[in-house]
């Protein structure tokens, strides 16, 4: 009981999403990707888990 209205709200949210496009500032986005630098240096990041290859006491 009381599903039915949690259920009818989630309908209405997907059908708003898939049939009403939000606005979308599409020159924001082109100036944000074009200025965008990557997060991280790959070529000299350790691995994460280099920490971890003596762990269990394999060898």
């Amino acid at each position: 009981m009381g599903r039915g209205r949690a259920k009818a709200k989630q309908t209405k949210v997907a059908r708003q999403l898939k049939y009403n496009s939000p606005d979308m500032d599409l020159d924001s986005l082109q100036r944000e990707l074009a200025g965008s630098k990557p997060s991280r240096d790959y070529e000299n990041d350790q691995d994460d888990y280099s920490d971890y290859d003596d762990w269990g006491g394999r060898n």
